[in-house]
C-alpha cells in the first residue's frame, strides 16, 4: 500500500522542483522531506529521484508515480469536498413520496426553494402515491421521505421503526351547489342525508373520511359519482350531480356554481413527514424536511374559504 502523505511531497517535488520549495509548503524541514521520499523508495524498492548537480531530481520511475499522485490527491480533494458538503446536507440523491394535493402545493414550493439555492446541489426524486403505499415503499426501502395525511376521524397507524414529523392541518370543506345555498355559511351535514354525494374511490381513506362523517351525522351518503381527482368532484359538483366534501389542499381554484361551507363539525387532515428512524441524523433528509416543513406552513396558514 503506497502512503498517501509521501506520495503527496513526492508530487509537490515534481511540480515545485527543490526540496526546499516543497518543505516551505508542508511545514516541514528539508532533511524531513528528504527522508520520507527516501523511505517511500524503500518501500517500493525502486529509484525515485537521483541527484543531478546540487539538485534532487526524479527518475522515470519517479515521474510516473508523481502522476498518478496528481490525479490521486485530485481525488481525494473532491472526495473530502464531497464530504464536507455531505455533512452540511448540501448534496445527496433522495427519493420523496407524497400524496398529490401535498406534491401539487408544499412540495413543488420546496422545490423552488431548493432550485434557487445555488450553494444547494440535492437531487430529489419525486413520486406521487397514497398514504399506505408511501408507508409501505418508506419500509421497503424504496424511498428516503414521504408526506402522508390522516384524517381527524380516520387515525393512521403508523410503524415504530419510523420518525414523524407534524407539518400541520388543514381543514375539510363541504362542496355545495351555489345557488341552492348561497345563504349559507356553515354546513350541517345530516341536512344532506337525501343529497347525491362524490365520493372519492372506495379504496382511500379520504373515502373512509366521508363515510365516517356521514355515518355520525346520522346517514349513509347516496353516491351518484366516484373519482380521486377533487378537481373532477368540484366540476360535477358545479353540474349540479351532488356534494362532496374536499380537504382545503386539493382546491386549486373554485369553479363558478360552486360554494365551499365550513363544517360546524369541523373534521381536518393532519399533514406528517415520515422517515425511517435509522436515517434520523442524516444532513440531506433535515434540511429537505425543513424546506417542507416551511413550505407547509406557507400553504396551511394561508388556506381560507374562498370569499
Amino acid at each position: 500500500m503506497i502512503d498517501v502523505r509521501k506520495l503527496r511531497l513526492l508530487a509537490a517535488l515534481q511540480r515545485l522542483g527543490t526540496i526546499a520549495a516543497v518543505a516551505e509548503e508542508v511545514h516541514l524541514s528539508a532533511p524531513g522531506v528528504s527522508m520520507q521520499i527516501t523511505a517511500l523508495e524503500k518501500e517500493l524498492g525502486i529509484a525515485l529521484t537521483r541527484r543531478q548537480g546540487r539538485r534532487l531530481t526524479l527518475t522515470a520511475a519517479g515521474s510516473a508515480l508523481a502522476n498518478h499522485g496528481h490525479d490521486i490527491l485530485g481525488r481525494l480533494s473532491l472526495a473530502e469536498l464531497e464530504v464536507d458538503a455531505l455533512r452540511a446536507g448540501t448534496v445527496g440523491r433522495y427519493t420523496l413520496s407524497a400524496f398529490p394535493s401535498a406534491a401539487r402545493t408544499l412540495v413543488a414550493d420546496a422545490y423552488r426553494t431548493l432550485l434557487s439555492d445555488a450553494g444547494s446541489a440535492l437531487d430529489v426524486h419525486l413520486t406521487t402515491a397514497e398514504p399506505s403505499v408511501s408507508i409501505s415503499a418508506l419500509a421497503a426501502g424504496d424511498v428516503d421521505l414521504a408526506v402522508v395525511h390522516s384524517y381527524s376521524n380516520v387515525p393512521r397507524d403508523l410503524p415504530s421503526s419510523v420518525d414523524v414529523r407534524f407539518l400541520g392541518s388543514e381543514p375539510v370543506w363541504l362542496a355545495v351547489s351555489a345557488p341552492a345555498h348561497s345563504a349559507a355559511a356553515t354546513a350541517t351535514l345530516s341536512d344532506y342525508a337525501s343529497a347525491a354525494w362524490i365520493a372519492p374511490t372506495s379504496d382511500v381513506s379520504c373515502f373512509d373520511m366521508m363515510e365516517r362523517a356521514c355515518g355520525l351525522a346520522g346517514f349513509r351518503p347516496r353516491i351518484v359519482a366516484e373519482s380521486m381527482d377533487f378537481a373532477v368532484q368540484l366540476e360535477l359538483v358545479a353540474a349540479g350531480v351532488g356534494v362532496a366534501l374536499v380537504p382545503a389542499l386539493t382546491v386549486a381554484a373554485t369553479p363558478a356554481g360552486v360554494k365551499l361551507l365550513e363544517l360546524d363539525a369541523p373534521v381536518t387532515r393532519s399533514i406528517h413527514l415520515v422517515t425511517r428512524a435509522s436515517d434520523r441524523a442524516d444532513p440531506g433528509l433535515a434540511n429537505l424536511a425543513a424546506l417542507l416543513e416551511q413550505a407547509s406552513t406557507d400553504w396551511l396558514s394561508s388556506r381560507r374559504l374562498p370569499s
